[in-house]
């Protein structure tokens, strides 16, 4: 039960990491991160209930905002700035 929380304080802290590199440096380990989250956010939910999950996806949805944005609105058809 602990693995599930130590490794999602793991992910926090490798992502503040990569947010603070530069910017052509970011995309490698913050596509894995990124791909890597839902997976961890589930784990956490079965580990510690639904209201945790909520708490980690609001987390995971804060952080990554950005990239998820240009997403949605490249896979909606919407013009996107680059």
């Amino acid at each position: 039960m602990a693995l599930s929380l130590i490794l999602a304080c793991v992910w926090v802290f490798a992502s503040t990491i990569v947010a603070m590199l530069p910017m052509r440096l970011q995309f490698p380990p913050g596509v894995v991160l990124f791909a890597s989250a839902p997976a961890l956010i589930l784990w956490l939910s079965l580990d510690y209930g639904w209201f945790v999950g909520i708490l980690a996806a609001g987390g995971f949805v804060s952080m990554y905002r950005n990239p998820i944005r240009y997403y949605w609105r490249k896979w909606t058809g919407k013009e996107v700035s680059e």
